[in-house]
């Protein structure tokens, strides 16, 4: 499922229009990105937490070259399910 599909989602399951749905369905999207941006955890319970892990400098290798790399430190944002998700998805 894309964006659009699950804009037309949410648009007839609230009976409301896609238009209406897009911009709700984006601010959403925009609160969880600021937030992590700002180094916040975002919980919904039941569903799962978003939040951002440090991932540390490692050695990489180029595949095409093989010349050895140093990938340096990053953020990233993670995902992690709640129980009743991880029940639901398991058909429980």
């Amino acid at each position: 499922m894309n964006k659009n599909e699950f804009i037309g989602t949410v648009a007839q399951q609230e009976g409301i229009e896609k238009k209406a749905a897009d911009k709700y369905v984006t601010a959403v999207i925009n609160a969880l990105t600021a937030a992590l941006d700002a180094g916040e955890k975002v919980q919904f319970v039941g569903f799962g937490t978003f939040e951002v892990r440090d991932r540390a400098e490692k050695k990489v290798r180029n595949p095409q070259t093989g010349e050895s790399l140093i990938a340096p430190a990053t953020k990233i944002p993670v995902f992690k399910a709640g129980k009743a998700l991880k029940d639901s998805v398991a058909g429980k």
